[in-house]
């Protein structure tokens, strides 16, 4: 506030500059300074009015002190054409460097003209605010453009570099410009990949914006219901690109789609029903409403989702960290192991299960034990994220077992099947979801390295079985990649164990982006 003020005073002061030349000056006291012998501090003199940053604020001094703030242009063209009519001809005269001009055009089919039909945001003509949608192209730097074709035109336009003159008729008058272009400058994040170069339905491929799956675009215009323009967040670049909005990609099914909209073309992966006992792991033989294939009925259309920054407050529960694996992941392995190591700060949600209490176990630490007929009852009511059977008995995690761990302050750490996070997926719980993987060999002959005595033991595995594990991984990422916040590879226990370690940690004192739904009042 200090500096603030101090500036204001100077400002109302309306000081002027001593001199328009210091650069000048600077090479004159430099060379009186070169003629005879210099005593140290001279020298220092010297050396700091040489310095390439010194002339540079000099240089800059001299051009503010001047106002010579403009780009030299060449004189305008005297030329006009005398049919129009004065009022009714803009000429329009850009400075660009290497970047593209950032407006698009269409041809008018029953005039003929060359029109506008989109700016670009933060592109050189949006920037300038001389060149609106809609206006008419006449010339492009002396050059008619009547009779070329579009894609020569945008030629003309991409070669011009420095100076470039544009003759056009306005859409409207200036003065009546006063309904401004819809910028909703909201966020989503993309729910599949996107290039535009693969893309026939773009009205311009230089234009377009590619992305993948995950990318979070700040959309800036909805001007054109088809076409939205957009950013990538934390992108360098200012220039907006097009993107297919969410009603265009959904109804355009020859448009590049989501890997999980085209699960028939998958034909070498196998269900989660048909995939072998021994790699269900800490699943086991458990079936039912859980353990059965994922439906695969009509895919779900995968577009965009908005999205908001969002931080845990020190009033609020933790976010529940939920754990889906491929085969040989051995993710259950994996939370207990982080749970034992901070048991304070974690905890796992205690499962419901129908089969008789051993004599060394408790009612509320291992499970709850329950009668089949509470059991059916809780499951009818939908009181389970997922349930299955195992040797004739029940088992299945409540929602207000993980409730429960959530008001002690507890982070719950849940590994579930893929499916329960639709369910999951709610302002409630905000969960924040890791998809564990081994890694996984490429080949017989590179298996050998991949065994470590830290927890990889891809060595005791057959072809198939690794193949397998690959085609889990691969369907996993195929149908629920979209859901996923972190990818984490198993190496081995140990190293999974430190990098998940960290997720969690990171996952109280940083922001991420939720669904706007979480944190909507």
């Amino acid at each position: 506030m200090k500096i603030h003020e101090k500036l204001r005073q100077y400002e109302r002061q309306s000081p002027t500059p001593v001199l328009h030349s210091a650069s000048t000056l600077a090479e004159d006291v430099a060379e009186e300074l070169q003629i005879g012998p210099m005593s140290v501090e001279e020298k220092e003199l010297l050396q700091l009015l040489t310095s390439p940053h010194m002339r540079a604020v000099l240089s800059v001094h001299d051009t503010v002190a001047q106002k010579n703030f403009d780009p030299v242009l060449p004189p305008l063209p005297d030329d006009f054409d005398d049919e129009l009519e004065e009022e009714s001809v803009k000429i329009v005269r850009l400075v660009k460097n290497k970047e593209p001009l950032g407006a698009t055009i269409r041809r008018d089919e029953a005039t003929g003209a060359v029109i506008v039909a989109r700016i670009m945001r933060g592109g050189a003509a949006d920037r300038s605010g001389l060149v609106h949608v809609g206006d008419e192209l006449r010339e492009v730097n002396g050059v008619a453009v009547a009779h070329k074709r579009p894609d020569e035109i945008s030629q003309l336009l991409s070669q011009s570099q420095g100076s470039i003159t544009l003759k056009i008729i306005p859409a409207i008058k200036e003065e009546d410009r006063i309904k401004e272009s819809r910028v909703s400058g909201w966020f989503i994040v993309a729910l599949f990949d996107y290039n535009p170069g693969e893309d026939k339905a773009t009205p311009c491929q230089e234009a377009g914006l590619p992305f993948q799956r995950g990318d979070v675009l700040q959309v800036v215009s909805q001007d054109d219901p088809t076409w939205w323009q957009a950013k990538r967040v934390a992108d360098g670049n200012l220039r907006a690109g097009l993107i297919p909005s969410k009603h265009f990609q959904e109804r355009t099914p020859n448009l590049p789609k989501s890997p999980s909209m085209n699960l028939d073309l998958c034909p070498l992966f196998p269900t989660t029903a048909g995939l072998r006992r021994s790699f269900r792991l800490s699943r086991k033989d458990r079936q039912g409403s859980s353990g059965e294939a994922p439906d695969s009925g009509d895919p779900e259309f995968l577009t965009y989702e908005e999205v908001s920054r969002y931080q845990q407050r020190p009033s609020e529960r933790p976010r529940l960290v939920v754990l889906i694996g491929s085969l040989g992941a051995r993710i259950n392995e994996l939370k207990q192991k982080v749970i034992a190591e901070n048991p304070y700060r974690y905890a796992v949600a205690v499962p419901h299960t129908t089969r008789p209490r051993k004599s060394h176990e408790k009612e509320g630490v291992e499970y709850h034990f329950v009668t089949k007929q509470a059991f059916d009852t809780d499951a009818q009511n939908n009181k389970f994220i997922e349930h299955g059977e195992y040797k004739e008995n029940q088992y299945g995690t409540s929602i207000e077992a993980i409730r429960s761990i959530q008001a002690r302050n507890k982070i719950c750490l849940v590994d579930m099947q893929p499916e329960a996070l639709k369910t999951l997926r709610t302002a409630e719980f905000k969960p924040f979801v890791v998809f564990v993987k081994p890694r996984i060999p490429e080949s017989r002959r590179r298996r050998s390295a991949a065994t470590s005595p830290g927890g990889g033991d891809h060595g005791r595995f057959t072809d198939e079985d690794l193949q397998e594990m690959r085609q889990s991984a691969q369907l996993i990422d195929l149908q629920y990649g979209h859901l996923v916040d972190r990818v984490l590879i198993k190496e081995d226990t140990a190293s999974a164990c430190v990098e998940l370690r960290a997720v969690l940690e990171r996952l109280e004192r940083e922001t991420f982006w939720v669904p706007i739904s979480w944190v909507k009042s």
